[in-house]
């Protein structure tokens, strides 16, 4: 097998780069500003395979890559990748499902508890010198147990977090999938499948879980948020883009929400001048769901492996249709 030349758009463990060291040239661009981009621009026309995330692959980018055979993306989400543009070029796309499911459940589920008994907001009050005396009932948050979840996208994710919202927390579960799907779970469980409608009109908490796609963009605004339950919260962890965030604003602006968890926004990192930033009913993270050092490595070894597999002329462990 000939030496190809890779080009690295993220920082790898060192273990995983050497990997990649031992069967292939590297090409290392890590920068985001003009600089980078020039010189991420630069290499195209030499490589053979691209591996990374956060960075938007253009159709224009292929087009100076002809040697290009293999893009492995750090991630599970593909929304960054021109999908027609890679099948008419028969570029393989690579992700990295299952290792970060149950580091993403934890965290979105974590985000429940979260907004709705005030942790952070509790915990700056202590910070602040201001914990003065028992808490009055203003500053009480709300059980979470017996209160019914409700999940947009009922994929790996979806359903280990329905899974720890039912069996560990006793909480009714409703989901909206697009395709027919079982609960996974016993039985026992109160889990369900329904529409959209009955997911916004009858959870305490909803959950989006979906991919970013035409359809998805933007599907929660005004319309989605005044049918949803008063005082319920909405927790974001999938893609930014699929909330419309001054929607979302206004309703917790007028009271019908009473909260909002968010991992993921329409622009990250989330500058500093968004309202979102420091809105007191927003629990806002920095797209944190799979930073785990142990799920991290995982995503890297196996994008890893993906790539290498496939200039080896090997099956990858996990590609995405681009058709």
């Amino acid at each position: 097998m000939s030496r190809e030349s890779i080009l690295l758009y993220r920082q790898l463990p060192p273990a995983q780069r050497e990997r990649l060291l031992q069967e292939h040239e590297v090409i290392e661009v890590y920068g985001r500003d003009a600089a980078g981009r020039e010189a991420f621009l630069a290499a195209l026309p030499k490589v053979a395979g691209l591996i990374g995330s956060g960075l938007k692959i253009e159709p224009a980018m292929l087009d100076q890559a002809p040697h290009l055979k293999v893009i492995s993306s750090v991630s599970v989400g593909v929304d960054h990748y021109p999908l027609a543009a890679m099948h008419e070029r028969d570029i393989v796309l690579c992700h990295t499902p299952d290792v970060l499911t149950d580091s993403v459940a934890d965290l979105v589920f974590g985000m429940v508890l979260a907004t709705s008994r005030r942790l952070v907001e509790m915990a700056q009050l202590v910070r602040d010198g201001q914990w003065r005396r028992s808490l009055e009932s203003d500053q009480y948050g709300w059980d979470v147990h017996g209160k019914t979840l409700g999940i947009l996208g009922y994929g790996r994710i979806g359903q280990a977090l329905a899974r720890r919202a039912a069996l560990g927390f006793g909480m009714p579960v409703i989901y909206h999938s697009r395709h027919p799907v079982g609960s996974g779970l016993p039985s026992s469980a109160k889990v369900s499948g329904g529409s959209l409608g009955d997911v916004l009109e009858r959870s305490d908490f909803v959950v989006v879980m979906v991919p970013l796609t035409a359809q998805t963009r933007g599907m929660l605004g005004a319309e989605a948020f005044a049918r949803m339950k008063p005082g319920a919260i909405l927790i974001n962890a999938a893609r930014g883009p699929i909330v419309q965030e001054s929607a979302l604003l206004e309703a917790l602006d007028s009271g019908h929400l009473r909260a909002a968890g968010l991992d993921v926004f329409d622009i990250e990192p989330l500058p500093l001048d968004s309202r979102l930033r420091d809105h007191p009913r927003i629990l806002a993270l920095p797209h944190m769901g799979s930073a785990t050092h142990e799920t991290r490595t995982a995503m890297a070894d196996m994008a890893v492996s993906n790539l290498l597999s496939v200039l080896r002329g090997d099956p990858a462990l996990a590609t995405y249709p681009t058709a």
